[in-house]
């Protein structure tokens, strides 16, 4: 999946961006306060997807 989607899916869930680093950034979760990082490459393999929305508390994100 491409990390635009991925965050895309996060954010519509109310997860932010608290810092970026040099090869991950950081997403925040405010209503659990879990927190997780994401990969910065275009393309996330599905699973890591699936994992960084289960770290986060939130529903896995579909595939189209």
């Amino acid at each position: 999946m491409k990390r635009i989607e991925l965050m895309r899916h996060l954010r519509e869930h109310d997860c932010f961006l608290i810092r970026e680093g040099t090869k991950h950034s950081v997403i925040f979760n405010v209503h659990n306060g879990k927190s997780s990082t994401v990969p910065r490459h275009n393309e996330i393999n599905s699973n890591l997807g699936k994992k960084i929305c289960r770290d986060l508390g939130i529903l896995e994100i579909k595939k189209k």
